[in-house]
């Protein structure tokens, strides 16, 4: 009998998994990511008809916000970005694990989508299926000309061919362990955590 298989029968709380530590990124550097977010969409959308930044809700809408925001209060900005918001609840493939609560945000978008400029804003990327899940919400309301996405945080861990074109920061952190992004009202309590799983 192998060791790996006499140890693996072991209960676990005779052997305890080694779990890491939480980590907090502070507010200075939460806002610095957002900053080069708003530069490089700005930079990378100059001139023309207003570009739409969706947040996907819950944790892209203040992000979108903030970011159209920063975009329109840039001097080197010729171009005007609205703010919207996506429900991607009745899009999600794990809806029988996860019921919808009662209290979410509906989809608001800022106008007709047929042939508008759209970044989908998300606080963090992980699996690639929340993306998924807004485009089929995004699509149910039109067609828009172009979608391009933009995340706060990208932590790796892909599960569907999603690559995000705007990014404010990489972290690594394991597939058990959780990536929470605060953005509130009072920006100095900003903050990312990632907790161990």
């Amino acid at each position: 009998m192998s060791a790996s298989f006499f140890l693996s029968n072991f209960p676990n709380k005779l052997f305890p998994r080694i779990v890491g530590l939480s980590r907090t990124i502070a507010a200075r550097k939460v806002h610095a990511a957002i900053e080069r977010l708003a530069s490089a969409i700005g930079e990378g959308h100059p001139g023309g008809s207003p570009l739409w930044l969706l947040g996907i809700a819950n944790g892209g809408i203040p992000l979108a916000y903030r970011l159209a925001e920063a975009i329109n209060a840039s001097p080197s900005s010729n171009r005007r970005a609205v703010a919207g918001v996506l429900d991607i609840s009745f899009h999600r493939d794990d809806l029988g694990q996860h019921p919808i609560p009662k209290e979410f945000t509906p989809t608001a978008l800022p106008g007709d989508v047929t042939g508008a400029s759209v970044i989908l804003v998300d606080d963090v990327l992980f699996t690639g299926r929340t993306v998924k899940a807004s485009l089929d919400e995004l699509f149910d309301h039109g067609r828009p000309g172009r979608v391009q996405l933009a995340v706060l945080v990208d932590r790796g861990g892909r599960r569907l061919p999603v690559s995000p074109d705007f990014v404010g920061m990489t972290v690594e952190a394991g597939e058990q362990e959780t990536v929470v992004v605060k953005l509130g009202e009072d920006p100095a309590r900003d903050r990312i955590a990632i907790h161990p799983g």
